[in-house]
């Protein structure tokens, strides 16, 4: 854990120092009532920390350490170093003014995973989308934004494509409904160049994109888009991303990630094969 590469910023560190906690309190058989009264707090102010969810005092951090038996400061030190780490912002800190803090909480998620597999009804995927399509998707999100909180917007969903086209970049695994590649928002010119793009982002090799026909019928994923996040650190466990107009859900229980794993597996199954999304996506441009 203490190697972990400082990447996705204090959202994931948060979440592996939380559960680095969780393990030495579980070890000596302490009670989150018992570890909430020593830094003068509750046990759910413990449970929300070793989830990550919130911020970490080094002094709550320290007396917990003690608590747990950890009086060594050679141990000791690196979790410390660890928890200063994980109040640093984040680059998306500075787009805190057009940005909910739950989806702050996503953004330090994606910065870190390996692999992401998102499934789509209504958009494409923003780590797809062009400037001129993400900017129609944010007016019509945000239709009294200014032009200003609206670029601001843009700018972070283009900064967060950056990282794909970098060495070491992630893998992208998405399927979007046949509807989300007919519907022209922005307009047809718009939408030509965000085709255009699709095709061209595809022969990234970390960059997968299928089409669910609507021949296809229904489906399992029917109820609505979702986003797996995997992580290479074996501490971080799969992640399902649930956007709600107004919040969002994350599930990492194996159990929830399990049916929404099954979920995926079987909308690639049942959508076209990547070269055959690939030969639609350049059908729809020869008929606009």
């Amino acid at each position: 854990m203490i190697d972990y590469p400082r990447r996705g910023g204090p959202t994931v560190l948060r979440i592996l120092l939380g559960s680095q906690l969780r393990r030495l309190r579980e070890a000596r058989g302490i009670s989150t009532e018992d570890a909430g009264y020593e830094i003068r707090g509750s046990h759910s102010k413990i449970s929300r920390m070793e989830l990550g969810r919130v911020g970490f005092k080094e002094r709550d951090v320290a007396d917990l350490l003690t608590l747990y038996g950890v009086t060594d400061p050679a141990e000791r030190a690196p979790l410390l170093e660890l928890a200063r780490e994980a109040n640093t912002p984040g680059w998306w800190h500075q787009y805190g003014d057009v940005l909910p803090s739950w989806f702050e909480t996503y953004l330090g998620l994606e910065e870190a995973a390996s692999l992401l597999r998102a499934y789509e009804v209504q958009f494409v995927p923003g780590l797809l989308q062009t400037e001129e399509y993400a900017q129609a998707v944010v007016r019509l999100g945000y239709p009294d934004a200014t032009d200003e909180e609206t670029e601001r917007r843009v700018r972070v969903r283009m900064t967060r494509q950056e990282r794909f086209t970098q060495r070491g970049a992630p893998t992208l695994w998405a399927v979007v409904d046949e509807g989300v590649l007919r519907r022209p928002l922005g307009g047809p010119a718009v939408m030509r160049r965000q085709l255009e793009h699709l095709i061209a982002m595809t022969e990234l090799p970390n960059v997968t994109l299928q089409v669910v026909r609507f021949g296809a019928g229904g489906h399992a994923a029917a109820g609505g888009p979702f986003t797996i996040l995997r992580f290479a650190e074996p501490g971080l466990s799969d992640v399902v991303y649930l956007e709600q107009l107004t919040s969002a859900l994350y599930l990492d229980k194996a159990s929830d990630v399990d049916i929404y794993m099954q979920a995926m597996n079987n909308l690639c199954v049942t959508a076209s094969r990547p070269d055959l999304t690939v030969d639609f996506i350049r059908d729809l441009l020869r008929e606009m």
